[in-house]
């Protein structure tokens, strides 16, 4: 397995070595962070000093960050009713067509005070609907992605930001995709919480932050019981992911300049060998995108083959489907942009990151032009035995 290509660093990322050896030294602390005593001082300064290297990735102070389980956690603390707008507390919830799941759920808001926002076809949220939306009701809160975890299209977060503010509504950005790949700074884009997630920055899974922005005092916990995270989430703190949480952002802020340039060019190499291929669609390649991302489909691929296949090549990747019950259905961000099914029922994503290499790339697309023989011919369903 030691030759195996990932590809599906959206989905998760490797443990970067700062992590772990960050995560290692956090094992033999004894104390609880909320002890008085030099044990319980001595993990308390770990994880604070963690919490100051996020917050400054996203320029703001470490007394903002608070640390959750991982990233639903946090979108669930964030979209909750009740927090104070400009224009009074929000009584309804304005979500893009693309979020993700965790955000479509609504939060703690009745799905009765849930309102869809349009994307075009691209997958970019359509402004005007927003600001009509925010016309004709009361105070809302407002989330919109920062990138799009399939698409790896980027929002006009400023310009959404902007029409909040006109609106007197609260806007939530869930950067969990874009943190540590394009420069953020939650003042400068206007936003008044912020999600992130170790696992998709070279941390552990299991860890997450909310990070409030200057429109937002605090949130209604979540998790009641403790007074830990300044009241805002009760229970001990995860100090060992949150270790590595920190030394992964501190690693990815420190290098997004310098990988941002090579990984856009290893992408732009990859769709370039995919469009070789006749009839090839790259999904939102006219929109602003994440450096490491491809989604694609060609007419007569089906997703879930072209996985596998991949997979007995070597090379791990995902498909642009969700999986529900056993049964595949086409994506809801592609379905938002208006995506025929069947297009949709063909996407496949590649996704790239710190160590993903030419000769990686290289190897891709000898196994793409490969399972391509097979796969847009129609015989999907014996393809497999090539391999």
């Amino acid at each position: 397995m030691a030759d195996r290509i990932y590809l599906d660093w959206n989905a998760t990322t490797p443990l970067r070595p700062e992590a772990r050896q960050a995560m290692l030294a956090a094992m033999d602390l004894l104390g609880n962070p909320s002890s008085v005593h030099a044990e319980g001082r001595k993990a308390r300064r770990l994880m604070e000093e963690a919490r100051e290297v996020i917050a400054r990735g996203l320029g703001t102070v470490a007394r903002r960050v608070v640390l959750t389980s991982g990233g639903t956690e946090a979108n669930v603390l964030a979209l909750s009713p009740g927090l104070k707008a400009p224009a009074g507390p929000a009584e309804r919830l304005l979500v893009s067509a693309t979020e993700h799941a965790s955000v479509l759920a609504g939060g703690r808001f009745a799905p009765s005070a849930v309102q869809t926002i349009p994307v075009d076809s691209s997958g970019v949220v359509d402004l005007c609907g927003l600001d009509t939306l925010l016309a004709g009701g009361p105070p809302a809160l407002v989330s919109v992605m920062s990138a799009n975890n399939e698409t790896g299209v980027l929002q006009p977060i400023s310009e959404v930001a902007g029409i909040v503010r006109r609106g007197g509504g609260l806007l939530h950005v869930d950067a969990i995709q874009a943190f540590g790949k394009i420069h953020l700074d939650i003042n400068g884009i206007g936003a008044d919480l912020v999600t992130l997630s170790g696992h998709k920055i070279g941390g552990p899974k299991g860890v997450g932050a909310l990070v409030l922005g200057a429109g937002v005092d605090d949130v209604i916990p979540l998790l009641r019981g403790g007074g830990q995270e300044r009241g805002r989430r009760a229970g001990t703190e995860n100090v060992i992911g949150i270790a590595g949480f920190g030394a992964a952002a501190g690693a990815a802020l420190a290098a997004l300049e310098t990988e941002h340039l090579r990984v856009s060019a290893l992408r732009n190499r990859l769709e370039a060998g995919l469009r070789q291929t006749e009839n090839v669609t790259v999904f939102s390649a006219q929109a602003a995108r994440l450096p490491n991302t491809t989604l694609f489909t060609a007419p007569g691929l089906k997703a879930e083959t072209a996985v596998i296949g991949f997979d007995l090549e070597g090379i791990a990747v995902s498909s642009g489907s969700a999986c529900s019950s056993g049964k595949v259905q086409p994506s809801h961000v592609l379905e938002a942009m208006g995506v025929s099914p069947s297009a949709a029922q063909g996407a496949v994503r590649l996704s790239l990151g710190w160590s993903t290499t030419d000769a990686e790339v290289d190897r891709c697309l000898q196994a793409w032009r490969k399972l391509s023989l097979t796969l847009l011919k129609g015989r999907d369903e014996t393809a497999l035995e090539r391999f």
